[in-house]
């Protein structure tokens, strides 16, 4: 399962930037594991005072972003399992502004984090692999738009890839 299968009608064209960012040469499976390994290098190498950096009063920390990361695959993990179980219920979406603060993400540290984000992807990995074809191409309706089961994984490295980026360039 590869970028090149996805057909633009299985996500909302506000994921097509995410989607985009993954190689076309790569198939789901291996993206979400070699995308983990570089994910957890990069947050290794941040400095401690990096960590908690803003670079604005409203924007979050690198440490924040992590959490942010971790959270959205749990959900877009979640919303792939209910529709590659053909749950045809519209799943609403969250408020990322309003996740970040009860996390304490700031308070841990990076360690539990990188801990929490590989646990997290592992779990995706092995739910992933364990889908076949049929079940990769379900739809759903998340926030009001139709997504496919595999869709939603490749859009979970293409978040992660943007902000990696955003803080390679606002925080680095």
């Amino acid at each position: 399962m590869y970028t090149t299968d996805l057909d633009t009608s299985e996500y909302n064209p506000y994921y097509a930037p995410f989607v985009n960012m993954i190689p076309e040469d790569i198939s789901l499976v291996d993206i979400l594991t070699s995308s983990k390994n570089e994910v957890i290098s990069f947050f290794k190498e941040i400095s401690e005072d990096k960590l908690s950096y803003r670079y604005d009063v409203d924007k979050w920390t690198p440490k924040e972003v992590l959490m942010h990361i971790i959270d959205t695959e749990r959900i877009f993990s979640y919303r792939a399992l209910r529709f590659a179980r053909k749950d045809k219920l519209d799943l609403l979406g969250f408020d990322q502004n309003d996740f970040i603060p009860p996390s304490k993400a700031d308070s841990r540290s990076i360690d539990s984090l990188i801990e929490e984000y590989e646990a997290v992807r592992n779990a995706t990995i092995v739910l992933f692999k364990n889908l076949d074809d049929t079940m990769l191409k379900e739809v759903g309706t998340g926030s009001g738009s139709p997504m496919s089961v595999r869709a939603l994984g490749f859009i979970t490295v293409g978040h992660e890839k943007h902000h990696v980026l955003l803080i390679k360039e606002r925080y680095l």
